[in-house]
């Protein structure tokens, strides 16, 4: 189905609460994704899958141990939410000539959003690579290089940020994407964990008839 990125990224933001992620990082998980959707990505795909897969674990296990180096987690996995908004609070690094690298990162596709960020920030093109992918970003617009099966990889063993970087050819974000109903399902599970369950003081309260029986 047809939705427009401000439902795509409304349902993302109140699925990423769902799972229990801090608000600023549903806020950042909901616009990266919208950012995919924009470019004909399956961002919303990617986020949930993501969700799944970390659904009630500890977020801290899967961030960086620290920013200085290659970038590992306790759990040997990183969350490319949490690396991805570490990088572009980190743009700086980049702009210096350093490389920012990160080991065994989860759907690494969801760490380009955040490039776009540090692309703005830094006024310069910035890549997000790993085996078989490069995507170029300058905050607006979109290089992509790279098989689809690399593209949209569960996992990747190694992911390099870079800047300055050159884009070859560019594309432009579109205002509509399509969510196929089976992850839009998927995502109003998690959704629906963020609505409190009806209680008998909240019924006599107000919401519905309570005990009145108005028919």
């Amino acid at each position: 189905m047809s939705f427009s990125l401000n439902e795509i990224e409304a349902m993302c933001k109140r699925a990423a609460r769902g799972a229990g992620l801090p608000w600023g990082l549903c806020e950042e998980a909901a616009k990266g994704t919208r950012w995919l959707a924009s470019f004909g990505f399956s961002g919303p795909d990617l986020l949930v899958s993501l969700l799944e897969l970390n659904d009630k674990l500890p977020a801290v296990d899967f961030s960086p141990v620290a920013l200085e180096g290659i970038w590992r987690a306790a759990a040997g996995r990183l969350n490319p939410l949490i690396a991805g908004a570490s990088m572009s609070d980190c743009a700086v690094k980049m702009e210096l000539g350093n490389i920012i690298t990160m080991l065994e990162v989860d759907f690494p596709l969801l760490v380009v959003p955040f490039a776009s960020g540090a692309a703005l920030r830094l006024g310069q093109p910035v890549a997000v690579e790993w085996q078989g992918a490069r995507l170029v970003t300058n905050g607006k617009e979109l290089c992509v290089q790279g098989e689809a099966s690399a593209l949209l990889a569960a996992r990747a063993k190694r992911v390099e940020c870079s800047a300055p970087a050159q884009m070859l050819s560019q594309t432009r974000p579109l205002h509509r994407a399509i969510v196929s109903d089976a992850c839009w399902t998927r995502l109003a599970a998690f959704s629906q964990r963020t609505f409190a369950p009806a209680t008998e003081a909240s019924r006599l309260s107000g919401a519905g008839a309570g005990l009145t029986d108005n028919d």
